[in-house]
Formats: structure tokens, sequence, C-alpha cells
């Protein structure tokens, strides 16, 4: 069975960037590696199984698209149960953030981290086909 493992994201100061998402994500260290080509951290989520890693690159890199004009897109988002809390928590903190948005049955916003990577959150309604519990019911209708 094929499912996502691991997100790696291009940070510039390793170091600071692994304080950084540690606060800010509530993300707990798995292993540090790094000889040779390449340096990174590896992270677990508290509730999740997928992981996220850092790797150290030496220019910034983008962690989104564009889709056309000034739209951009982020290659992957992440899920909450309470979008408003982790929105305040994020300003709180002093973390870059654009505004809440509604489209299409959701709410959304993006964060930016140490080196401007921008990353979308989404709270799904219940009633999405892309909701947690639409998908499982989908799961279990393939087997």
């Amino acid at each position: 069975m094929i499912r996502v493992g691991s997100i790696f994201i291009p940070v510039t100061d390793l170091e600071k960037s692994v304080k950084w998402y540690e606060k800010h994500l509530g993300i707990h260290k798995i292993q540090e590696w790094g000889e040779g080509s390449a340096e990174g951290v590896g992270f677990y989520f508290p509730n999740d199984s997928t992981q996220l890693a850092l790797v150290q690159v030496e220019n910034v890199q983008p962690t989104e698209f564009h889709v056309k004009a000034e739209r951009r897109n982020s290659y992957f988002n992440f899920l909450v149960d309470d979008i408003q809390a982790f929105y305040e928590q994020l300003n709180k903190s002093g973390v870059k953030t654009n505004e809440l948005e509604q489209f299409g049955g959701m709410t959304c916003f993006d964060f930016f981290d140490l080196d401007n990577n921008s990353f979308s959150v989404v709270s799904e309604v219940v009633d999405s086909p892309f909701h947690a519990d639409q998908v499982k019911k989908m799961q279990g209708m393939k087997r």
C-alpha cells in the first residue's frame, strides 16, 4: 500500500528552524542526520503518522507553485480541528500569517516560516467530500 510518509521542507538555517518548528507546530524530534551532501532533522506529529523533515539548503527554495497570475498554491496543507485557535496561537507568537478565508466549505489561511516558506492550514467541514470522515467512508466502499 502506498501512503505519504514524510514531508520535506527546505530551510537555510537548520538550527533556528528546528526550534521554530518545534515551538509553533508542536512536533517532536526523531533524529538528526547529516554527513556529506545532506543534513537534516526528522520529526513526528503527536497525533499523526506522517512525518516532517527539515533539510538544510544553501538558498531559499519554494514550497508553493504558481497557479495563474498572482494566485499561488502550497504543495501540501496542514489540517487542524480548531483553525481559529491555531490562527490566534500563531499570530500571538508573532508568526506571519495571511487572513482567514472561507471557500468551498472550508476555512483556511497561510503562514510563513523563517525562510518565508508558505504553508496552508485547512479546516474542512464535515459534509465536504475531502473531510477525513468522508474519505474513510470512500475507502471502506473500495475494499
